[in-house]
């Protein structure tokens, strides 16, 4: 949680934490700021000191917001830093830079840094930093993270947004839902009342206007495929391909509060009209794995434990998976969940092939999400649920929404 921060900090040795880049679509500055209208910010924190927030001054109403110890842009007028720098553009920034940590005695110390901005400009602006302040040393940290280590538990407020995102997500697969057995079958595919076929893009179309309606957002897109693709777990589905009923439809959804703030994930497998034999057996294993490993989700123990049960759970009812064979591309071949949070995909880490020491604790927020696929036969089947390790350690479901495989078409 944000409050260990320093304890974090001092745990992996760093001195001070930088997060560049605007608050919106940016998950470590959203996390430092709580959001918000800053096209462009730097937010630095000292161990064992409050952060500051550097805003330009025409957001200082939403820097304001964030309340936090603000500093603005004003004191390091461009103009006369491009003058200093000889109408370098790239050396003005890191004068500016050098002067707002000089201003907050930032002078020796490891910096971890953090933020979304342009790669090529920032390096070079580092660079002449590491030039002006020979006591700097820069840590683009990656594997468990000072943020990463943080953001693995939620607090209250952020299960609460995480929450009411599920629930916008959960209406908008409902309609989808509504909008698909409203329609009628012909020939054995779905049509719309003009007579015409209706189509993954027209289906996608529709839940991208919803969310809208609903305030969140879609920068990830959405998987809605059918027959074949939806036997390749990230195939996102061809807009022009139509619907036909009894084709498994894997409609995996995962839009985050607007502006880039909370995430949520479902995945349902919907087959329409009917659905043959060999794919209800196929949906009967994957929910019986589902219902076994949330039935045996406990605290304390290690997350990559549970991708471990998946595997020998769907081995035992025959079908390959990735610790058998790592390379299959059908049965079983991906992890069992993810973390949800400020990021569609982070820590916990179920990976069993990686030194993951990730266990399960409270106020972890995840995704269990098992699935099994066989593209040359035209299946796949996978569900999903974003969870949530209550303070008294029970695991539940953040927005619940039923798993029916077959939804009844005229």
């Amino acid at each position: 949680m944000k409050n260990e921060l320093d304890t974090l900090m001092q745990k992996a040795g760093v001195d001070i934490i930088w997060s560049a880049g605007p608050a919106q679509y940016n998950p470590s500055m959203v996390y430092l700021t709580g959001g918000g209208h800053l096209t462009t910010a730097d937010y630095l924190k000292k161990s064992g000191e409050p952060a500051v927030l550097f805003h330009a001054p025409m957001e200082r109403d939403e820097a304001k917001k964030t309340g936090l110890r603000l500093e603005s842009y004003n004191q390091f007028p461009l103009s006369e830093l491009m003058k200093e720098s000889g109408g370098d553009r790239l050396q003005a920034a890191a004068l500016r830079y050098q002067r707002m940590f000089t201003k907050m005695g930032i002078t020796h110390g490891r910096v971890a840094i953090y933020g979304v901005v342009q790669l090529g400009p920032m390096l070079a602006v580092i660079d002449k930093l590491r030039t002006a302040i020979p006591g700097l040393e820069f840590i683009p940290e990656i594997d468990n993270s000072i943020l990463s280590s943080a953001m693995l538990t939620k607090e209250k407020d952020e299960i609460e947004r995480i929450r009411r995102m599920g629930r916008i997500t959960t209406t908008v697969v409902d309609r989808t839902a509504d909008f698909l057995t409203s329609q009628r079958a012909k020939d054995g595919v779905l049509v719309a009342a003009d007579g015409q076929p209706v189509t993954i893009g027209k289906v996608k179309s529709l839940i991208n206007m919803w969310l809208a309606e609903l305030g969140a957002d879609n920068p990830e897109g959405t998987i809605f495929a059918i027959g074949r693709d939806a036997g390749v777990p990230h195939s996102i589905g061809r807009a022009e391909d139509i619907l036909r009923l009894g084709q498994t439809i894997v409609f995996d959804i995962y839009p985050c509060e607007a502006t880039g703030g909370y995430y949520y994930d479902l995945t349902r497998t919907w087959c329409l009209g009917y659905a043959p034999d060999e794919t209800l057996k196929l949906y009967e294993d994957v929910l019986s794995v589902y219902n076994q490993v949330q039935a045996a989700l406990k605290v304390g123990q290690a997350c990559p434990d549970y991708q471990l049960m998946a595997c020998r759970l769907f081995e035992e009812q025959g079908h390959k998976t990735v610790m058998s064979d790592p390379a299959t591309e059908e049965g079983y071949v991906h992890l069992l969940s993810h973390g949800v949070g400020l990021r569609i995909h982070e820590r916990p880490s179920f990976s069993t092939g990686m030194a993951s020491s990730d266990s399960f604790q409270p106020g972890m927020v995840f995704t269990l999400e098992p699935g099994l696929y066989y593209p040359e036969r035209g299946l796949g089947v996978r569900l999903e649920n974003t969870l949530w390790v209550t303070p008294e350690g029970k695991m539940e479901v953040l927005a619940e929404y039923p798993m029916d495989l077959v939804l009844p078409v005229k």
